[in-house]
C-alpha cells in the first residue's frame, strides 16, 4: 500500500493557495493548480491520503466545491481557521467528503504547531500510530511551516527503523516567481544521505560493514558484490581476516571504480569508508590482524580484540619461523612457544579465557581487572602496546 502524507498551511480568511503550474523533472506538467497534495494524488495515484495541520491550517481550502449538504459545518469550519480552534470533529464530515471526491481512504490529522520538542515528537508519534509496518510512504513538503521539513525528514529516518517503511520521495513544489512556475524538487536524496551516516555510525560501534551493502546497490555497486561485502564482513567477525582480506581485495577495485564513476552521494562517503576498511592492505596477515585487534579495543569489543591480537602474534611468530601462516599445526606450534616464553602474552591468554568462558580467572589480579570496565580497558590498552611493540 502507498501512503501519501502532505502538510498544510496556515490559514487566513478569504484566502487560499494561488494558483501554478507544477512542473516535475520528468517533464509532467500539471497546470493551474492550488494545492500540491492535490496534484501528487494524481501523479502518485496512493491508495491513502493522510493530511497533516495544526488548528489554523487551511483546512477548508479543499470545500469550495459540491458542499451543498455541509455549508453550515464548512461555514463553522472556516470560521474554526481563522480563530484557530479546528477539533478533530470539525475535520470528520470533509474527511469523508474528500474520501468520496479523491476515490482513496483521506485522514485528517491535527498537529501540534511543534515549536518545542514535545510537539516535533507529537508528530512523530501521531505518523507511527497511522502507519503500518512495511507501507510505502511518499511525502509532500510544500506547504505547512518551514521548519516542519525538517521534522519530516527526521520521521522518515524514524519510521525507516521503527517499521521499515519504504519511503519512496519527499517532494517539494519550489515556486519561482521568475519562472512563473513551482519546479517539483525530489529531496529523497537527503534521507539517503542520513541512511550513509548512519550506516557509517554503526560501522564505528561494532565494526560490521555489511550494513553498507544495500546502500552500495543504490548507488551502483552490482549486487555479486555487494554480496561479497557482506560475505568479507561476516568472515572478519567469526575472526577470519585471511579470507575476509581475500574478499576485500576483490571488492575493494569495484568501489574505487564506483568512485571514479558519476555519483555525488559516493563520492561523499568513499574516503572514510575505504579508510575504515584499509587494513586488508597490510603486508603480512600478523599485521592485518594486529590492525583489527586495534579496531575493535577502541569499539570496545575485547574479545574479538584480545583473540585478535594473540592470532597477531602467533601469525607473526609462524612467519618468522618460515612455516605456512594457515598451517594449523604450524601456529599450534607457535602458539605454544609464546605460551611458554612470554609472560604477557600468557596474562593475555587468561584475559581471553576469562571472556570467551564467561568464568573467573583463576589468577585474583585478572579477575580484579575484569570487575572493573575502565581498569580492563587502561590494562588492555598498556599490554597491547607491549605486546606489538616488536610488530611495528
Amino acid at each position: 500500500m502507498t501512503t501519501l502524507i502532505s502538510f498544510l498551511g496556515g490559514g487566513k480568511r478569504g484566502g487560499s493557495y494561488q494558483t501554478t503550474d507544477y512542473k516535475f523533472s520528468h517533464g509532467t506538467v500539471y497546470e493551474n493548480e492550488r494545492y500540491f497534495g492535490m496534484v501528487l494524488t494524481k501523479e502518485v495515484k496512493p491508495d491513502r491520503l493522510i493530511l497533516l495541520g495544526t488548528s489554523a491550517s487551511m483546512w477548508d481550502v479543499f470545500f469550495v466545491a459540491g458542499l451543498e449538504d455541509h455549508i453550515e459545518a464548512w461555514s463553522t469550519l472556516s470560521d474554526a481557521v481563522q480563530s484557530d480552534s479546528v477539533t478533530i470533529e470539525q475535520l470528520q464530515p470533509f474527511e469523508q467528503f474528500l474520501t468520496d471526491e479523491l476515490g482513496l481512504q483521506v485522514t485528517c490529522q491535527l498537529i501540534d504547531y511543534a515549536k518545542e520538542s514535545a510537539g516535533q515528537i507529537d508528530i512523530l508519534k501521531k505518523l507511527d500510530e497511522l502507519l503500518v509496518k512495511d507501507e510505502h510512504v511518499v511525502m509532500d513538503v510544500t506547504h505547512g511551516f518551514r521548519h516542519l521539513p525538517l521534522i519530516a525528514l527526521v520521521a522518515a529516518r524514524y519510521l525507516q527503523v521503527t517499521k521499515n517503511v519504504h519511503i519512496e520521495h519527499i517532494y517539494y513544489g519550489l515556486y519561482s516567481n521568475e519562472l512563473k512556475f513551482s519546479e517539483v524538487l525530489e529531496l529523497r536524496g537527503l534521507l539517503d544521505m542520513l541512511n550513509w551516516v548512519s550506516a557509517l555510525e554503526t560501522f564505528d560501534k561494532d565494526g560490521d560493514y555489511a550494513v553498507f551493502a544495500p546502500l552500495l546497490v543504490n548507488v551502483g555497486l552490482d549486487q555479486q558484490s555487494a554480496d561479497e561485502l557482506e560475505r568479507a564482513s561476516y568472515l572478519e567477525r567469526i575472526l577470519n581476516a585471511s579470507a575476509a582480506s581475500a574478499k576485500l581485495k576483490q571488492v575493494m577495485p569495484k568501489l574505487d571504480e564506483l568512485h571514479k564513476t558519476d555519483s555525488p552521494l559516493f563520492s561523499l562517503f568513499y574516503t572514510p569508508l575505504a579508510k575504515r576498511l584499509s587494513w586488508y592492505k597490510k603486508t603480512s596477515l600478523g599485521l592485518q590482524e594486529q590492525d583489527l585487534a586495534e579496531k575493535y579495543f577502541k569499539r570496545k569489543d575485547y574479545v574479538r580484540a584480545v583473540i585478535y591480537a594473540m592470532e597477531g602474534l602467533i601469525s607473526r611468530e609462524t612467519a618468522l619461523n618460515e612455516d605456512d601462516v594457515q598451517s594449523f599445526k604450524a601456529r599450534k606450534e607457535a602458539y605454544e612457544y609464546l605460551v611458554d616464553s612470554r609472560e604477557d602474552f600468557k596474562i593475555f591468554k587468561e584475559f581471553r579465557n576469562a571472556m570467551v568462558h564467561g568464568t573467573a580467572s583463576g589468577k585474583d589480579r585478572i579477575r580484579q581487572i575484569m570487575k572493573d570496565p575502565e581498569r580492563l580497558h587502561a590494562s588492555l590498552k598498556d599490554r597491547f602496546k607491549q605486546l606489538f611493540k616488536d610488530l611495528s
